[in-house]
């Protein structure tokens, strides 16, 4: 039979064998400071023998408790005492207070049975991965399972010794949070097969460390995610989960089957295409088949584009996915068609152009379009389209930097939307580039800066690898006075063949020199 000895005011010393098991009643025991003590306990006859305890004081506390098995068979049994004392002594220090001490051991009854070393060695066991202060007092209140679940220590060796401690305590805590102790099996032979399936080693961690443990790794099974990435390895796996971690959260039939098939059929079939997308922005699939169908049903109906076209322009930029419909799309596609754009002028604009639909209209692009109307360009008109369009990819800061660099050489404001016309590229370019560009125009080929006027793709070019490789090849040949756009503009194998002939040429030429002199 089970009896319990309650102390008011106190706790018992720590679990003890008995070689019997007693009929214990309660009683309250009243030591020489009016506490309460064991010294009457420990001359107590149960059935002729004695209780042999060492005598104790105890400071006051709210009360105590002492488990005891009792059976007829007066030769087996046992006594287990916990001594609550020494434990939120011990909890204390870790910033467990004494009612979430109370509420461990009601939680967690089996933390009772335990040693206070065999606590103090899960406790340091724990702290190894990096589980300190609030990590480890929310640890041992929220999950004090966790004190005594074998499950554990595997777990914990395995972080500790196999992957270098390196799993971030963040994720570690949220793992033995948000876990059940039993799905803590086999974490180690997951991991493996992630790496058994081409996860590199040195990305293993960052996987581990921004995926969701109990969702990618502990509730799947073994088999779940072998085939999760026997579906992903057709379109790139390894780059997918390390580029994405999370995308091993999600679950294979409801999830990622289903959106990942949307996009194939969107494409017509093309699973290289497909893969494209995913390997370009995987943060795709978390994105519900529901949500994609509505961006490509406003796509197909508000603008009229076909579903080869809207898959082209997910393609090169996915991120129109998580551009709001009403907010972003819709207004700037509205620009396009005041400004003269038809479906087919939209669809080539939004290929060429696609972070159009992603720049912040107040912070970004309300800017650049004041600076261009500034210049010169007219609003709502094709020319502004294609202007807006290049300064997508640049800072308003640069433009301005680029604008005044052109004025600084003597451009006015029409020579810049001129050049622009024909090069809208030029307003993009870092302006420390282009000043470099324009200074050897100058100063090495001895031309006018005003030269730019009829060839601004000039500004595009590499300086070193092509325009004064290909300057100073023909310079030697024929001399200065040759046009830049021909000079820049050939093709590299074509002017390899130039170079050559022209080689030949001038050889001959020097020999037939060397033979009349």
């Amino acid at each position: 039979m089970v009896a319990t000895l309650a102390f008011w005011h106190t706790h018992l010393s720590p679990p003890r064998e008995l070689p019997f098991m007693p009929k214990v009643g309660s009683f309250t025991c009243i030591g020489p400071h009016g506490h309460p003590s064991l010294f009457d306990l420990a001359k107590t006859d149960f059935g002729g023998r004695k209780l042999l305890l060492s005598v104790k004081w105890y400071r006051p506390l709210r009360y105590a408790s002492i488990g005891c098995t009792a059976s007829s068979n007066s030769n087996h049994g046992s006594i287990c005492i916990n001594d609550f004392g020494a434990l939120l002594s011990f909890f204390q220090e870790m910033g467990v207070n004494e009612k979430e001490t109370e509420a461990v051991l009601d939680k967690n009854p089996d933390v009772r049975l335990l040693s206070l070393e065999s606590i103090r060695c899960r406790i340091h066991l724990l702290q190894s991965v990096g589980l300190n202060g609030l990590a480890l007092s929310r640890l041992i209140t929220k999950r004090p399972d966790m004190l005594t679940a074998q499950e554990v220590n595997s777990l914990i060796h395995f972080l500790h010794d196999d992957l270098g401690n390196e799993v971030e305590a963040e994720q570690v805590e949220r793992l033995l949070i948000g876990t059940e102790p039993t799905f803590l099996m086999h974490f180690d032979a997951k991991v493996s097969l992630l790496l058994d399936h081409g996860i590199p080693k040195k990305k293993i961690v960052h996987v581990l460390n921004n995926a969701n443990l109990s969702k990618a790794i502990c509730l799947k099974s073994v088999e779940e995610i072998q085939r999760t990435i026997s579906f992903l390895n057709r379109f790139g796996a390894v780059e997918i989960i390390v580029k994405r971690p999370p995308t091993l959260n999600y679950d294979l039939d409801s999830q990622l089957i289903p959106r990942i098939g949307f996009l194939r059929d969107l494409s017509g079939g093309d699973e290289e295409g497909t893969g494209g997308v995913l390997r370009r922005m995987p943060a795709i699939l978390s994105y519900t088949v529901k949500h994609m169908e509505d961006h490509v049903e406003f796509l197909r109906s508000f603008v009229g584009l076909t579903n080869e076209e809207i898959f082209r322009i997910i393609l090169v930029f996915p991120s129109i996915m998580s551009a709001s419909r009403e907010r972003k799309l819709r207004p700037r596609i509205n620009f396009l068609k005041q400004c003269g754009l038809d479906a087919e002028d939209i669809y080539r604009f939004l290929t060429k152009s696609p972070l159009f639909l992603g720049l912040s209209f107040k912070g970004n692009l309300c800017h650049k379009l004041s600076l261009l109307v500034k210049i010169g360009y007219v609003h709502r008109t094709k020319d502004m389209v294609m202007a807006i369009g290049a300064v997508t990819r640049t800072s308003c800061e640069n433009l301005q930097k680029v604008i005044g660099l052109f004025l600084s050489y003597g451009f006015c404001s029409d020579d810049i939307v001129a050049m622009s016309r024909k090069h809208p590229q030029i307003l993009q370019y870092n302006p420390n580039s282009l000043e470099e560009k324009m200074e050897y125009l100058i100063e090495e080929m001895g031309r006018e800066v005003g030269e730019l006027l009829s060839f601004p793709a000039f500004l595009g070019y590499n300086l070193d690898n092509r325009i004064k490789h290909r300057y100073e090849v023909k310079k030697k040949i024929i001399g200065e006075d040759m046009s830049i756009n021909k000079l820049l503009a050939v093709s590299t194998e074509r002017f390899s063949r130039t170079k050559k002939r022209l080689a030949q040429a001038s050889s001959f030429l020097d020999g037939g020199n060397t033979t009349m002199s």
